[in-house]
């Protein structure tokens, strides 16, 4: 009613309106600005927001505009008719003219694409800036540390996906995922479905500044950051529908070509090669960018960049040069002491993913795990429970060799036996113990290698990483009489040619070479031949190569136990009473057996993290509380590295005592299970399932 009674008192002769209504319709062209600008901010920002459009109208002198253009239209439009001027004819009026255009491009209103907002709210997302929007994110930088920011840009040229289809909504297909580690700090991308050209669009911030003492607090300048020799380690990991995770490439990238870079910025294409055999075949291609922050005030030449980078591959080719001259050398020796010593495992170097030769001392350094692992058992629980797959090959033949970086050990969460010696050993090296990587031969003489750990009085103790067993060694003297008693052998291991460490390397020289005669006095050099130590540091120790990378962190495991445990074991019931179902036979289910199974799966996991049984006695008396009189019981535990419920059914199946438990026939049958996750770092996981029936004995 109060705007029918103003529209009215502007209907008098058109000059009496101009000058009647020149402070009212502006009010009115403010509140629809207000109206079109607002329409999506929250109540609080309102007043702000009409201050800033109040100030803009009048720094634009909007209302001058329409003043004139009222009285425009009031003689074009109104004529000699005694129509009102509505406040929409005014509206178009202002539009037709490009007055509101302009306000709302001075205001610099930011809208999201549609089609993105349309899938996250209803409501037309706008806020206000001051400048053009940065492409960038907003994170939390220290000013007072230079930054290394990689952009990965997508791929190209996975030629082996060529022919993959387009996953559909809601698909489960193959992933990539795209690992980096530099300097103590580790990275993950998201994954991407695997394609000719996959999507693998992510951003990673690595902080560069150096260790020095002094140096820590101060912004690196740009010759600083040439001297800093580590490359960004980039593993690339294919997860495919079932969970399994394959290596696909290992490279490292040089960083330090962006240092020449005139605006810090630096875009680039690396080509990844495959692994293993396949080691020289190209891959895919992924488009990087480069960029320093804060940019370098005074970039270095290109010249600079490249002559510092030759120095340092000459410096580190003369080093391995001399080495291998070393080696050789040590060798002639070795053979010369005994001809059979040309038999036996002696491993001075091996092969790592991209068939390059390393001495097998650099495989180790010691590895401290912070708050992640309190024990070297539990150390050795952890790597036991990373999965065990030897090394792939194309056709037959001999085992192939691989000893993988840790980082894509790590990456991948299982690998060859080498592969878990190495990690254990670096665990044990970082909680203080003598320790050292054994290469000999196990049952039927096949290769293999596990940890030794020398004691401060003598004791030599075995630590297998692929169960996390220990054995303690007691040599056989072979020249005790007939009626002594010899101490009877626990391990597997037959034979062993050498030992190793970050520092030191033994090569077995006693005449036999079988691991119940040998004797590990190690500085006895009539049964060990040492390595020079300084021949070792010269090319293993750390920053003394550029092609050696450094030990990445372990990471904090990322799995909600309960959350998972609860899964697997909903999954378990619906796959048991399917599979009873097509028996013809029904289920029930006894939660609170269920529920006292829980006891036993947390007494097997101490056992295997501690060798001390607990807990055994409380279980067998709940259980028999919870079985009545005339009842049979039955149980079988199982332990699983992986958390696919489907393939761990599968595998029960394979066992007949499983079997009978899950197809009990029976009177008044009741079943259980119970599942328990344990995760360890790198997101590696125990998995206990325990299967259960309770049923009415009839003769």
């Amino acid at each position: 009613a109060v705007e029918t009674r103003r529209r009215r008192r502007l209907i008098p002769s058109p000059p009496a309106q101009s000058r009647r209504s020149s402070s009212i319709l502006p009010s009115r062209a403010n509140a629809a600005a207000y109206r079109l600008a607002s329409m999506a901010l929250p109540p609080e920002k309102a007043s702000e927001l009409k201050q800033i459009i109040r100030n803009q109208l009048s720094q634009m002198n909007v209302h001058g505009k329409i003043r004139d253009i009222l009285s425009e239209s009031v003689r074009e439009e109104l004529g000699k008719n005694s129509q009102g001027l509505s406040e929409a004819d005014l509206i178009q009026a202002l539009q037709r003219r490009g007055i509101v255009d302009d306000v709302m491009k001075e205001l610099n209103f930011l809208t999201e694409v549609q089609d993105k907002e349309s899938t996250t709210s209803s409501k037309p997302a706008t806020h206000f800036v001051d400048k053009e929007p940065a492409e960038l994110k907003k994170t939390k930088i220290d000013p007072t540390r230079r930054n290394l920011y990689l952009q990965v840009l997508g791929g190209r040229a996975f030629l082996e996906h060529l022919q993959e289809p387009l996953p559909l909504p809601g698909q489960v297909c193959a992933t990539f995922t795209l690992y980096l580690h530099f300097r103590n700090q580790r990275f993950r991308s998201k994954p991407a479905a695997c394609a000719c050209e996959p999507d693998l669009q992510d951003g990673f911030l690595l902080e560069v500044h150096k260790d020095s003492l002094g140096d820590g607090s101060r912004m690196a300048d740009a010759t600083t950051l040439l001297s800093i020799c580590d490359p960004v380690h980039m593993v690339l990991i294919k997860t495919d529908t079932s969970s399994e995770k394959t290596l696909i490439a290992s490279h490292y990238l040089e960083w330090r070509s962006v240092l020449s870079s005139p605006d810090g910025k630096m875009s680039i294409s690396v080509e990844l090669l495959g692994v293993g055999t396949e080691s020289k075949v190209p891959v895919g291609v992924l488009n990087l960018k480069l960029e320093i922050y804060p940019h370098l005030t005074q970039p270095l030449s290109k010249e600079i960049v490249d002559t510092q980078l030759i120095l340092e591959r000459q410096k580190t080719a003369e080093k391995e040069r001399l080495y291998l001259i070393y080696a050789k050398q040590w060798w002639r020796e070795y053979l010369q002491i005994r001809p059979s010593h040309n038999t036996r495992l002696v491993k001075i170097f091996a092969q790592d993913e991209n068939s390059v030769n390393h001495p097998v001392c650099s495989y180790v350094r010691p590895l401290r795990a912070g708050r992640l692992l309190d024990t070297p058992r539990q150390a050795a629980r952890f790597v036991n429970v990373l999965g065990y797959e030897r090394a792939a090959m194309v056709g037959g033949g001999s085992k192939q060799e691989q000893w993988c970086t840790l980082l894509s050990f790590l990456c991948r969460g299982k690998g060859d036996c080498e592969d878990h010696a190495t990690l254990l050993c670096s665990l044990l090296l970082g909680f203080g113990l003598d320790a050292y990587v054994c290469v000999g031969t196990k049952a039927r003489r096949v290769p293999h290698t596990w940890v030794m750990a020398y004691g401060t009085s003598g004791d030599v103790v075995f630590w297998e990483s692929l169960t996390g067993h220990r054995y303690i060694h007691r040599p056989v003297n072979p020249d005790d009489p007939p009626l002594v008693e010899q101490p009877k052998r626990a391990y597997p291991y037959c034979s062993i040619g050498c030992l190793f460490n970050h520092q030191s390397f033994y090569a077995n020289c006693q005449p036999s070479d079988t691991v119940e005669l040998s004797h590990f006095d190690l500085n006895d050099e009539s049964k060990w031949k040492p390595m020079s130590t300084e021949a070792i540091k010269s090319v293993c120790a750390p920053g003394s190569s550029t092609s050696l990378p450094p030990f990445p962190p372990l990471c904090a495991p990322v799995i909600d136990a309960a959350a998972a445990s609860n899964e697997i074991e909903l999954v378990l019931r619906g796959l048991i009473s399917e599979h009873r179902k097509d028996l013809s036979l029904t289920t029930v289910w006894d939660d609170h057996l269920s529920y006292l199974l829980s006891p036993a799966l947390a007494a097997y996991e101490i056992e295997r993290t501690t060798g001390v049984s607990t807990g055994n006695e409380e279980f067998q008396d709940a259980i028999k509380r919870a079985v009545p009189d005339g009842h049979t019981f039955k149980g079988f535990p199982i332990h699983f590295v992986h958390r696919n419920p489907r393939r761990a059914f599968a595998t029960c199946l394979r066992s007949p005592f499983c079997d009978e438990i899950i197809c009990c026939r029976g009177d008044q049958v009741r079943l259980a299970v119970r599942v328990r996750v344990y995760p360890y770092p790198e997101s590696a996981c125990a998995v206990w399932i325990m299967f259960a029936c309770k049923y009415r004995s009839v003769l």
